[in-house]
């Protein structure tokens, strides 16, 4: 069997499948220029949709959009245009993996709690399962979610079981001075080092939480979604939970735990998952480089369906606890719309409706979600997503497009 474990980290478009996505690199003040050009050109008219609109006439209540991008693929991302159940089905969960796909033996599989402790362990899987178990229902999102033209649903929202992280670590004593807990997984890569191209280095992948962030009673060691042991491509046998930060932060197929006493600077911690950002003016503005972390505030029209009275827009908000989300009929005026479930969950999915009398036509949809410490969610041509040259943490407002047909 091929070893998957141990690969080359791959690039954006491998790594999500966008083989035929050609990226074009602008220049700081031409991203400015073009404004809300770069907004329009966010979005694609798919040359299958003839194909995808007779697939999807069989929902007869569905009318697609224009200018959704194609779901599935290798990373297996959401079709909006179909959503219709709040905890996503398990086979529907996206999956990225940058190392490849480890295939770990359960009976085998360690795991070790190390570094600054008084007490090291060394933990069967029967050993996790065998601590108090708890559940937590969460959306999960990938940072380079919407990122590209072509890549708009990797995000799901699913029940995870596990047992919390926080008593094993208080067991096994964290000195101190341990200031971070470093997670790794058990999918390597050959890495060059930087400025020394002649030494190459097999790494795993790891993230960090703080210890005040691991601590929370929320974080989960999971080794089951749904009622059902973790498929491989989602972290089996055991996979870190941490609700509310995106997914790169939710480390698959847990080997090590470590905690150390100085910051920790992987490579997806400090090199890549680094999200660059002018701050401030041309004249005065710095470059800004963040290392991904907790969700942002985002939503989007998912899909709209027909019913007795007109039309119905459905669709999901997340990233941050929501208060309200409204919506933008051909750029009108904002219109609240009506919360559904998970509305009182600030880690999952909420769901929201909008009744609408649409006429026949060509129209566009927008959403904005509101968070309860009221953050907006902003415009792709507001400044914070302008001024963003990298394609980690993309939220700003998605534009739909759709053709209300004749009745």
């Amino acid at each position: 069997m091929e070893d998957r474990s141990r690969r080359q980290a791959r690039t954006p478009a491998e790594l999500y499948g966008l083989a035929d996505v050609t990226l074009e690199v602008m220049s700081r003040r031409e991203v400015i220029r073009r404004g809300a050009a770069v907004a329009a050109a966010a979005t694609v008219f798919p040359t299958d949709f003839a194909e995808r609109l007779a697939q999807i006439s069989s929902q007869d209540d569905v009318i697609p959009w224009t200018n959704a991008p194609p779901s599935g693929g290798r990373a297996n991302t959401l079709d909006w245009q179909t959503l219709d159940s709040w905890v996503t089905p398990t086979e529907q969960l996206f999956s990225v993996g940058h190392y490849g796909t480890p295939e770990l033996d359960g009976e085998a599989w360690r795991l070790e709690i190390t570094g600054m402790v008084d007490r090291p362990m060394t933990l069967t899987l029967d050993d996790i399962q065998s601590r108090p178990q708890q559940d937590v229902t969460m959306l999960l999102e990938c940072a380079g979610n919407r990122g590209f033209a072509t890549f708009m649903g990797a995000v799901h929202n699913a029940k995870w079981t596990g047992t919390p992280l926080a008593p094993l670590l208080r067991e096994a004593g964290i000195h101190d001075g341990g200031v971070e807990i470093v997670f790794f997984g058990a999918d390597t890569g050959t890495e060059t080092l930087l400025h020394r191209d002649d030494i190459e280095v097999d790494q795993q992948f790891a993230r960090s939480l703080s210890v005040e962030d691991a601590m929370r009673d929320n974080v989960l060691l999971a080794w089951a979604v749904n009622g059902e042991s973790l498929p491989i491509g989602n972290g089996y046998p055991l996979r870190l939970i941490a609700p509310g930060w995106y997914g790169v932060a939710n480390v698959k197929w847990l080997t090590r735990i470590e905690v150390r006493d100085t910051r920790f600077m992987g490579k997806f911690m400090a090199r890549d998952y680094v999200t660059l950002r002018q701050e401030g003016s041309d004249e005065d503005g710095v470059w800004a480089e963040t290392s991904v972390g907790r969700t942002n505030i985002n939503s989007i029209p998912a899909n709209v369906v027909r019913t007795d009275g007109g039309y119905r827009i459905n669709g999901a908000a997340w990233g941050k606890p929501i208060d309200r989300v409204e919506v933008s009929i051909d750029g009108g005026d904002w219109q609240p719309v009506a919360l559904g479930e998970g509305a009182d969950d600030p880690y999952t999915w909420t769901f929201w409706h909008l009744e609408w009398a649409a006429s026949p036509g060509a129209h566009t949809v927008t959403s904005r979600a509101i968070s309860k410490d009221g953050e907006i969610q902003p415009t792709t041509d507001d400044p914070i997503m302008v001024q963003k040259i990298t394609y980690w943490e993309s939220y700003g407002s998605v534009v739909r497009e759709i053709t209300i047909p004749d009745q």
